[in-house]
C-alpha cells in the first residue's frame, strides 16, 4: 500500500486537464491582446543579446473569455507589462550541460528525496513509505500499446528511478542526437538556478503570455485562429489518438529541436508546444476571478501563495505553453491563455523553460536579475 505514495505525489505534476466541451469551437471566441507597441529591436542598439529578443512593453488582455476554455483561464482581464528581453528558444540540453559543467549543479531529480519534503504535499496522516522507495527519479511518459481510459493518468505517466535531464527516459537513455532539444526533467528549482547562473530570471506569467501572443489580437493561437493555417503545422503537439497512438504528422513524436517550427511575430520559437515552460509565479486556480476587469494591473508578479481546489496539498508554480503531449482529444493547452499548476519539485518528460532579462536606464546594457 505504501508503495504508491511517492509515485502518486509526482503524478500530480502530469497534465490532468481534460479537453473542454466543444473544444474545436473554442477558436471562434475572443482571446484579445492589445499591445501598445509590437515587439521590436529597432529602437535598441544592443540587439539580440545572448540569443534573446527585446519585447517592448504594453497592455494586453490576459486570459480568455472563451466559454469552452478551462476555468482557470477566465475571465480575460487587462494587464500592463514593461519591456524585457526573452530567450528566442527554450533552454536546450546543450545549454543546460554548460551550466552543470560550470557549477556542478545536481538537479532535483538526481537527489534522494526526503520524506520531510514529500509529506508537505500529501494529506495529513499519510504513512511514510519504506526508505528504500525514496530514491532519485522522475516522471516519464510511456505510451500504452492500446487505447486506455484517460481518467487515469497512471496509464501513461510512470515514475522511473534514475530518470533525469541526462537520462530523460531513465537509465539506458541519453542525449545522443538531442543536444539541440529543450532540456526536460527539470523542476522549478533547477530552472531558477540556471536562470541565476545565466544572469537572467524566469518570466512572470504575464510576461510569458504577452510574449507568446506575439501581438495577435483576438486570436486563439499565437499565429491566428486556425490550428493548421494552409495545412501547415505551427507547433509540436500530439496528433492521433491520445495517449496510445501519436501519428507524428508534424514530424515529431517526442520533443523537437528548438526552432523546428515557425517563430511567432516577435521572433520567438516554441512558445506553443514542444515542452511546458516554468514561470516565476505561484499557481492560484482562482486568480483571474479576483482580477480587475477595468483597471490594468501593472507588471503582476502572481499570487503570494499557491491554491488549487482539486489538489489542495500540492505546492505549485505556473507552467505555460503546452507540450508535444497536448492533443485535441485530451489536453488542449497549446494556446497562449492556457495555464496550469505544476508541483514545484517535480520534473517530467514534457517540462522545460526559458529565461528573461530586464533592462537598465542605459539602452546599451542589461542588468543581471536573480530571483531570491
Amino acid at each position: 500500500m505504501m508503495k504508491r505514495y511517492l509515485p502518486l505525489l509526482l503524478l500530480l505534476a502530469a497534465c490532468q486537464q481534460r479537453v473542454p466541451p466543444a473544444a474545436e469551437q473554442v477558436g471562434k471566441a475572443a482571446c484579445c491582446v492589445v499591445p501598445s507597441r509590437f515587439a521590436t529591436t529597432a529602437d535598441r542598439k544592443d540587439k539580440d543579446p545572448e540569443n534573446m529578443i527585446w519585447v517592448t512593453g504594453g497592455q494586453f488582455m490576459m486570459g480568455t473569455d472563451e466559454k469552452e476554455a478551462y476555468d482557470q483561464e477566465r475571465p480575460a482581464h487587462p494587464v500592463k507589462v514593461d519591456g524585457f528581453w526573452i530567450d528566442k528558444t527554450e533552454v536546450t540540453n546543450e545549454a543546460f550541460k554548460a551550466f552543470v559543467d560550470a557549477t556542478k549543479y545536481v538537479t532535483v531529480a538526481e537527489r534522494k528525496p526526503t520524506w520531510e519534503e514529500i509529506s508537505k504535499q500529501l494529506p495529513p496522516g499519510t504513512p511514510k513509505p519504506d526508505d528504500a522507495l525514496l530514491i532519485p527519479g522522475s516522471m516519464v511518459f510511456v505510451a500504452p500499446d492500446h487505447p486506455v481510459s484517460t481518467e487515469d493518468i497512471s496509464n501513461w505517466w510512470h515514475w522511473v528511478a534514475g530518470a533525469s535531464w541526462q537520462h530523460p527516459e531513465g537509465p539506458g537513455s541519453n542525449l545522443d542526437g538531442r543536444w539541440k532539444h529543450p532540456v526536460v526533467q527539470i523542476a522549478w528549482e533547477d530552472a531558477n538556478a540556471y536562470a541565476k547562473w545565466a544572469g537572467k530570471r524566469l518570466p512572470t506569467e504575464a510576461e510569458w503570455e504577452y510574449a507568446a501572443r506575439g501581438g495577435q489580437a483576438e486570436k486563439r493561437y499565437a499565429w491566428g485562429n486556425e490550428f493548421k493555417p494552409g495545412q501547415k503545422y505551427m507547433a509540436n503537439t500530439f496528433q492521433g489518438h491520445f495517449p496510445d497512438k501519436n501519428s507524428g504528422e508534424d514530424g515529431f513524436k517526442g520533443t523537437a529541436p528548438v526552432a523546428s517550427f515557425p517563430a511567432n511575430a516577435y521572433g520567438l520559437y516554441d512558445m506553443t508546444g514542444n515542452v511546458w515552460e516554468w514561470t516565476a509565479d505561484w499557481y492560484d486556480a482562482s486568480l483571474y476571478k479576483k482580477a480587475s476587469l477595468r483597471t490594468a494591473e501593472v507588471d503582476p508578479k502572481g499570487p503570494a501563495s499557491t491554491y488549487d481546489p482539486e489538489d489542495r496539498y500540492a505546492i505549485k508554480r505556473v507552467t505555460k505553453g503546452g507540450s508535444y503531449l497536448c492533443a485535441n482529444d485530451y489536453c488542449v493547452n497549446y494556446r497562449p491563455s492556457a495555464r496550469r499548476g505544476t508541483a514545484f519539485d517535480s520534473g517530467a518528460s514534457h517540462i522545460g523553460f526559458r529565461c528573461v532579462k530586464d533592462k537598465t536606464n542605459d539602452s546599451n546594457k542589461t542588468i543581471l536579475v536573480q530571483n531570491k
